[in-house]
């Protein structure tokens, strides 16, 4: 029998509504993804007008990932007490704000300092649209949903990556991210008219007038409402502390440990590609599009991950493709002189590096409660930003060192199988 809210959203079908608000958190992951990487499209550009070391580039690269890690940290603990909307709401003027001043940047510390900045912004949009997205979604899809919000994320750089090559053949590194700024400008009114607050959080944190906002929700999803709120959970609301005790410390430890791990090698290969093809003696834009192929293979990957979550179990998926990350990271360190070789190795590298990424957040989503949905994320995320900020600095010091390409890939793509022997630890059945 249907009891409550939370029962209705897992057993009905998923209706428009639903289905509108899952791609909403979509599309805001793919504008994430553009300004992630609106810096490795710019980097060619500011590298050559600033006469930078690849050592420095390193850092610039890097910084936004710092920043995303402390967002992540701070604003979703915020996402779990205040709410999914506000914070998202919060995180797109943070971006916007950031990426404006990025375009106006005269020196690395000043451009460091806004990309840092737009990371904060960053950080807490993944949190909390993370957590946003299995909370509407009902029980059946809720790791397809998860994974498909996770496809934004390259589908952005896709589409994002794709103008801002177009924008790099007849304009400088500036115009990258102008454009960014707009985009996600235009995402305000989007959300703020067409995605409510999850009713989960709703039932769980009890706002006021949480009653009535429900029951506004279940009317616009062509459910019956409700006359009173459900009982709340009774784990108590005590955020990180419960992330590292009880049951919790096992899970919290072990996804830390791989989503750390893998990171440094996903945005090793995200963003060094651009400037890697443009030392080979390509023009910035050519290097633009290998990146977007290795996106197109990271949207693929994807969407079949997606698709197997309904046959096989995520984490034999997850470790699946962590393997084939470590393999396709160490084939990428080859030696390439053809663009058309550089892409298809890039989109494949793409492919399992991306898609173990979003098997992660289906993962985060399964196996932390509503009630420290955003908080377990962003935690995760937080410390794991910091082997996403270590990628890049690590490869610019190996690079600087002397060493070549295929032995900086091959010490990169360690890391892939340390994170899938980390969730070959999991419990089965936490």
């Amino acid at each position: 029998m249907i009891r409550s809210p939370r029962d209705i959203l897992d057993q009905q079908p998923m209706g428009a509504f639903q289905i509108t608000a899952v791609t909403i958190c979509v599309l805001l992951n793919a504008l994430d993804g553009f300004d992630v990487l609106s810096i490795s499209f710019a980097a060619p550009g500011i590298a050559s007008e600033w006469g930078i070391s690849r050592a420095t580039l390193g850092v610039v690269l890097s910084m936004e990932l710092f920043g995303m890690g402390l967002g992540s940290m701070a604003i979703g603990p915020y996402a779990d007490r205040y709410g999914r909307r506000p914070t998202i709401l919060l995180c797109l003027i943070v971006m916007a704000t950031g990426m404006s001043l990025a375009a106006t940047a005269s020196g690395v510390v000043t451009l460091s300092a806004y990309r840092f900045a737009t990371g904060i912004g960053i950080g807490g949009m993944l949190a909390a649209i993370n957590a946003m997205t299995a909370e509407y979604s009902n029980a059946r899809f809720r790791n397809l949903s998860v994974i498909a919000m996770a496809t934004g994320y390259p589908v952005g750089v896709i589409v994002g990556g794709s103008i801002a090559a177009s924008l790099l053949g007849s304009h400088d590194w500036r115009s990258v991210f102008y454009f960014g700024a707009g985009a996600t400008l235009l995402f305000m009114p989007i959300v703020w008219f067409l995605l409510p607050e999850s009713i989960e959080y709703l039932c769980e944190r009890r706002p006021a007038n949480a009653l009535q906002r429900i029951n506004a929700t279940l009317t616009r999803m062509g459910h019956n409402t409700i006359t009173a709120l459900p009982e709340p959970s009774a784990v108590p609301r005590s955020g990180i502390r419960q992330l590292l005790s009880g049951r919790l410390l096992h899970i919290t430890a072990l996804l830390t440990i791989a989503y750390f791990s893998h990171i440094m090698v996903f945005y090793f290969i995200l963003k060094w590609i651009p400037k890697l093809v443009a030392d080979i003696g390509f023009h910035a834009s050519e290097a633009g599009g290998v990146l977007v192929w290795a996106n197109v293979g990271g949207a693929i990957g994807s969407i079949l991950l997606g698709l197997l979550t309904q046959k096989f179990s995520v984490r034999a998926l997850l470790i699946g493709a962590l393997l084939g990350a470590a393999v396709t990271v160490t084939i990428f360190g080859k030696s390439y002189t053809s663009l058309t070789q550089l892409a298809v190795v890039g989109a494949l590298a793409g492919m399992f590096t991306n898609s173990a990424i979003v098997a992660m957040y289906a993962m985060f989503a399964e196996l932390f409660p509503t009630e420290l949905r955003a908080s377990g994320t962003g935690f995760i995320i937080g410390l794991g930003r910091g082997g996403a900020a270590l990628g890049p600095i690590v490869a610019g010091l190996m690079f600087e060192a002397d060493l070549e390409l295929s032995s900086v890939a091959l010490v990169m793509a360690c890391g892939s199988i340390i994170a899938a022997l980390a969730i070959g630890l999991l419990p089965k059945n936490p």
